[in-house]
Protein backbone atom coordinates (compact mmCIF):
# COMPACT_ATOMS: atom_id res chain seq x y z
CA UNK A 1 0.00 0.00 0.00
CA UNK A 2 1.43 3.40 -1.00
CA UNK A 3 0.66 6.28 1.34
CA UNK A 4 1.57 9.86 0.45
CA UNK A 5 4.31 11.33 2.57
CA UNK A 6 2.62 14.62 3.53
CA UNK A 7 -0.14 13.21 5.73
CA UNK A 8 1.33 14.68 8.91
CA UNK A 9 1.32 18.35 7.97
CA UNK A 10 -2.39 19.06 7.90
CA UNK A 11 -3.77 19.37 11.39
CA UNK A 12 -2.48 22.64 12.80
CA UNK A 13 -4.15 24.25 9.79
CA UNK A 14 -7.25 22.08 10.08
CA UNK A 15 -7.52 22.96 13.78
CA UNK A 16 -7.46 26.67 12.84
CA UNK A 17 -10.24 26.27 10.29
CA UNK A 18 -12.49 24.21 12.54
CA UNK A 19 -11.87 26.22 15.71
CA UNK A 20 -12.98 29.40 13.98
CA UNK A 21 -16.33 27.88 13.14
CA UNK A 22 -17.53 28.18 9.59
CA UNK A 23 -20.25 28.38 7.06
CA UNK A 24 -19.16 26.11 4.23
CA UNK A 25 -20.71 25.36 0.90
CA UNK A 26 -20.68 21.76 -0.33
CA UNK A 27 -17.33 20.61 -1.72
CA UNK A 28 -16.65 20.80 -5.45
CA UNK A 29 -15.23 17.44 -6.53
CA UNK A 30 -12.78 16.80 -9.37
CA UNK A 31 -11.70 13.30 -10.41
CA UNK A 32 -7.93 13.17 -10.56
CA UNK A 33 -7.91 9.49 -11.53
CA UNK A 34 -10.83 7.64 -13.07
CA UNK A 35 -11.52 4.07 -12.05
CA UNK A 36 -8.70 1.86 -13.29
CA UNK A 37 -9.57 -0.89 -15.75
CA UNK A 38 -7.64 -3.31 -13.57
CA UNK A 39 -9.80 -2.47 -10.56
CA UNK A 40 -11.41 -5.39 -8.72
CA UNK A 41 -14.38 -3.27 -7.64
CA UNK A 42 -16.96 -3.19 -6.23
CA UNK A 43 -15.31 -3.29 -2.81
CA UNK A 44 -17.09 -4.68 0.19
CA UNK A 45 -14.73 -4.19 3.13
CA UNK A 46 -12.90 -0.85 3.27
CA UNK A 47 -10.38 0.51 5.76
CA UNK A 48 -10.91 4.28 6.04
CA UNK A 49 -7.84 6.41 6.84
CA UNK A 50 -7.52 10.17 7.27
CA UNK A 51 -3.97 11.51 7.45
CA UNK A 52 -4.06 14.51 9.79
CA UNK A 53 -1.80 14.79 12.83
CA UNK A 54 -4.73 16.02 14.94
CA UNK A 55 -6.37 12.79 16.10
CA UNK A 56 -9.86 14.22 16.69
CA UNK A 57 -10.05 15.69 13.17
CA UNK A 58 -9.07 12.31 11.75
CA UNK A 59 -11.66 10.54 13.86
CA UNK A 60 -14.48 12.94 12.91
CA UNK A 61 -14.00 12.57 9.15
CA UNK A 62 -13.40 8.81 9.29
CA UNK A 63 -16.53 8.33 11.40
CA UNK A 64 -18.69 10.20 8.90
CA UNK A 65 -17.24 8.34 5.90
CA UNK A 66 -17.81 4.97 7.61
CA UNK A 67 -21.36 6.01 8.52
CA UNK A 68 -22.24 6.89 4.93
CA UNK A 69 -20.61 3.76 3.48
CA UNK A 70 -22.52 1.64 5.99
CA UNK A 71 -25.79 3.31 5.00
CA UNK A 72 -25.15 2.05 1.44
CA UNK A 73 -24.49 -1.49 2.63
CA UNK A 74 -20.69 -1.46 2.45
CA UNK A 75 -18.67 -2.65 5.45
CA UNK A 76 -16.13 -0.02 6.49
CA UNK A 77 -13.86 0.44 9.48
CA UNK A 78 -12.29 3.70 10.67
CA UNK A 79 -8.56 3.42 11.39
CA UNK A 80 -9.05 5.61 14.48
CA UNK A 81 -11.35 2.94 15.93
CA UNK A 82 -8.38 0.54 15.93
CA UNK A 83 -5.85 2.91 17.52
CA UNK A 84 -5.45 5.85 19.89
CA UNK A 85 -3.67 9.19 19.67
CA UNK A 86 -0.36 7.58 20.70
CA UNK A 87 -0.35 4.98 17.93
CA UNK A 88 2.08 5.97 15.14
CA UNK A 89 0.45 6.69 11.78
CA UNK A 90 2.88 4.58 9.80
CA UNK A 91 2.56 2.27 6.82
CA UNK A 92 3.19 -0.75 9.03
CA UNK A 93 0.40 0.28 11.43
CA UNK A 94 -2.11 0.48 8.60
CA UNK A 95 -0.95 -2.76 6.98
CA UNK A 96 -1.66 -4.57 10.25
CA UNK A 97 -5.17 -3.08 10.23
CA UNK A 98 -5.74 -4.30 6.67
CA UNK A 99 -4.81 -7.82 7.74
CA UNK A 100 -6.83 -7.64 10.96
CA UNK A 101 -10.12 -6.73 9.25
CA UNK A 102 -9.35 -8.56 5.98
CA UNK A 103 -9.96 -5.37 3.98
CA UNK A 104 -10.17 -5.49 0.18
CA UNK A 105 -9.61 -1.73 -0.22
CA UNK A 106 -8.13 1.24 1.65
CA UNK A 107 -9.56 4.75 1.38
CA UNK A 108 -7.02 7.48 2.24
CA UNK A 109 -7.85 11.19 2.62
CA UNK A 110 -5.30 13.93 3.28
CA UNK A 111 -4.83 17.68 2.96
CA UNK A 112 -3.69 18.89 -0.46
CA UNK A 113 -3.74 22.63 0.21
CA UNK A 114 -5.24 25.36 2.35
CA UNK A 115 -5.23 28.99 1.26
CA UNK A 116 -6.34 31.70 3.66
CA UNK A 117 -7.27 35.30 2.81
CA UNK A 118 -7.71 37.89 5.54
CA UNK A 119 -9.54 41.22 5.24
CA UNK A 120 -9.61 43.95 7.89
CA UNK A 121 -13.19 44.84 8.81
CA UNK A 122 -14.70 47.57 11.00
CA UNK A 123 -16.71 46.35 13.95
CA UNK A 124 -20.15 47.79 14.76
CA UNK A 125 -19.81 50.97 16.86
CA UNK A 126 -21.96 51.75 19.89
CA UNK A 127 -23.07 55.27 20.70
CA UNK A 128 -24.77 57.11 23.55
CA UNK A 129 -26.76 60.31 23.12
CA UNK A 130 -27.50 63.00 25.68
CA UNK A 131 -30.15 65.45 24.44
CA UNK A 132 -30.92 68.64 26.42
CA UNK A 133 -33.28 71.48 25.81
CA UNK A 134 -31.90 75.00 25.49
CA UNK A 135 -33.42 78.38 26.25
CA UNK A 136 -34.36 78.73 22.61
CA UNK A 137 -37.58 77.34 21.17
CA UNK A 138 -37.16 74.02 19.31
CA UNK A 139 -33.38 74.08 19.76
CA UNK A 140 -31.63 71.22 21.53
CA UNK A 141 -28.11 70.46 22.67
CA UNK A 142 -26.89 67.00 21.73
CA UNK A 143 -23.84 65.22 23.14
CA UNK A 144 -22.74 62.14 21.19
CA UNK A 145 -20.24 59.65 22.57
CA UNK A 146 -19.21 56.80 20.31
CA UNK A 147 -17.40 53.61 21.30
CA UNK A 148 -15.63 51.85 18.44
CA UNK A 149 -14.06 48.39 18.80
CA UNK A 150 -10.67 47.71 17.21
CA UNK A 151 -10.79 46.32 13.68
CA UNK A 152 -10.96 42.54 13.26
CA UNK A 153 -9.78 40.19 10.54
CA UNK A 154 -12.36 38.37 8.42
CA UNK A 155 -10.87 35.10 7.10
CA UNK A 156 -11.90 33.09 4.06
CA UNK A 157 -10.37 29.68 3.46
CA UNK A 158 -10.04 27.50 0.38
CA UNK A 159 -9.59 23.91 1.54
CA UNK A 160 -8.63 21.09 -0.83
CA UNK A 161 -8.63 17.45 0.27
CA UNK A 162 -7.29 14.58 -1.79
CA UNK A 163 -8.85 11.11 -1.52
CA UNK A 164 -7.39 7.94 -3.04
CA UNK A 165 -8.70 4.40 -3.07
CA UNK A 166 -6.13 1.58 -2.96
CA UNK A 167 -6.88 -2.00 -3.97
CA UNK A 168 -5.40 -4.44 -1.48
CA UNK A 169 -5.11 -7.06 -4.22
CA UNK A 170 -3.13 -4.90 -6.69
CA UNK A 171 -1.55 -2.62 -4.02
CA UNK A 172 -2.15 0.33 -6.34
CA UNK A 173 -4.34 3.42 -6.52
CA UNK A 174 -7.44 2.57 -8.55
CA UNK A 175 -9.37 5.84 -8.13
CA UNK A 176 -8.78 9.37 -6.84
CA UNK A 177 -10.59 12.69 -6.37
CA UNK A 178 -9.96 16.16 -4.98
CA UNK A 179 -12.66 18.06 -3.11
CA UNK A 180 -12.49 21.85 -2.73
CA UNK A 181 -14.49 23.84 -0.18
CA UNK A 182 -14.81 27.56 0.44
CA UNK A 183 -15.11 28.23 4.14
CA UNK A 184 -16.25 31.61 5.45
CA UNK A 185 -15.90 31.87 9.25
CA UNK A 186 -18.46 33.88 11.20
CA UNK A 187 -17.43 35.77 14.31
CA UNK A 188 -18.49 34.10 17.55
CA UNK A 189 -19.62 30.78 16.04
CA UNK A 190 -18.64 27.46 17.56
CA UNK A 191 -16.87 24.79 15.53
CA UNK A 192 -19.02 23.60 12.65
CA UNK A 193 -19.09 19.78 12.47
CA UNK A 194 -20.98 19.95 9.17
CA UNK A 195 -17.61 20.40 7.42
CA UNK A 196 -16.88 16.73 8.11
CA UNK A 197 -20.39 15.64 7.12
CA UNK A 198 -20.23 17.49 3.79
CA UNK A 199 -16.78 16.14 2.94
CA UNK A 200 -17.79 12.56 3.77
CA UNK A 201 -20.99 12.87 1.74
CA UNK A 202 -19.05 14.14 -1.30
CA UNK A 203 -16.50 11.32 -1.09
CA UNK A 204 -18.99 8.49 -0.69
CA UNK A 205 -21.43 9.88 -3.26
CA UNK A 206 -18.69 9.82 -5.91
CA UNK A 207 -17.51 6.38 -4.84
CA UNK A 208 -21.02 5.08 -5.33
CA UNK A 209 -21.54 6.87 -8.64
CA UNK A 210 -18.27 5.52 -10.03
CA UNK A 211 -19.09 1.90 -9.16
CA UNK A 212 -16.52 1.46 -6.39
CA UNK A 213 -19.16 0.06 -4.05
CA UNK A 214 -22.40 -1.81 -4.56
CA UNK A 215 -25.58 0.31 -4.49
Amino acid sequence: MKLNRNGQRAPIIIRLVVALGACATGPQVTRTQHLSESSDSPYQNILVITLYSLFDSRRYLETEVVKKLSELGTRAVASTSLMDSRTPSTRQTFLKMVEAIDADAVLVTQLVSLETEGTMVDMSPEATYNIRQTYYYNVFSVDLQEYVEPQAVDFEHSLVLGTQLYSVLSKDVVWAIESKSRIDPDFGEVADYSIYVDEADAIVTHMSGDGLIEN
